[in-house]
């Protein structure tokens, strides 16, 4: 079985090195590659010196993009299993057998690593947990289903999904949207506890100024997911 580690980059100068290395040491079965949307500052020259496998985009395509870009390469390379996961230094390579298991074992089209399983390790600012449960709540509207970190970027899925995900993927803080894509076409999405930690470095694309925004571009971009069914 052919597994891929996605890591869509963007200005992740201090912490890209050590989040391949963790890959390498506690998932040494998987392939990865960085997916390097268009960074301003040396994350590509710090990456090619260290010999780290890299796709490098050529205009800035943001989250979704890069990792549908991800995706895209995970499909022509005939990979069965493909995972996000962070550059920023937040996510354990050590879960990703786990992750492999719970995928198999449970039939699984996706599985989730949620930090609000076992509450334990870095949980979050709390504004950006008001806007976790918010998405929490709209999901179990939607789709009857309760996913307690839909916001996660430690996502795994299955070939399947992969195929699906390459040609049709949200462009724009991804993650609770097409959760609930996956969920409206009867498709199986189950999470698993994980400990996540606080950003080695680099700061995140959702600031303060622009939560108000992503609360309602993405919440009106699930409403559509689930209209199309």
């Amino acid at each position: 079985m052919k597994k891929l580690v996605i890591i869509p980059c963007y200005n992740e100068r201090e912490s890209i090195v050590n989040t391949v290395r963790d890959i390498k040491e506690h998932a040494p079965e998987f392939d990865y590659i960085v997916v390097n949307d268009c960074s301003t500052d040396d994350t590509l020259d710090i990456c090619r010196e260290a010999g780290i496998h890299t796709l490098k985009l050529p205009v800035n395509l943001g989250i979704g993009g890069a990792v549908q870009a991800g995706y895209i390469y995970g499909v022509r390379n005939g990979y069965d299993i493909a995972v996000q996961f962070d550059g920023d230094g937040q996510h354990s390579a050590k879960y990703l057998e786990e992750m492999v298991s719970t995928l198999e074992r449970e039939g699984a089209d996706m599985v989730i690593g949620s930090r609000f399983i076992a509450h334990e390790g870095f949980q979050s600012s709390g504004l950006r947990r008001i806007g976790i449960k918010h998405f929490n709540m709209l999901i179990k509207l939607l789709t009857g289903k309760r996913i307690t970190d839909p916001t996660s970027g430690m996502r795994m899925i299955n070939r399947d999904t992969m195929i699906f995900f390459s040609k049709e993927y949200p462009k724009d803080y991804p993650e609770p949207e097409s959760v609930v894509r996956l969920l409206s076409l009867k498709k199986k999405v189950v999470e698993l506890p994980v400990k996540m930690n606080e950003r080695q470095g680099g700061v995140s694309s959702i600031s303060a100024m622009k939560s108000v925004y992503y609360m309602i571009k993405v919440t009106l971009a699930m409403l559509i997911a689930r209209l199309r069914g």
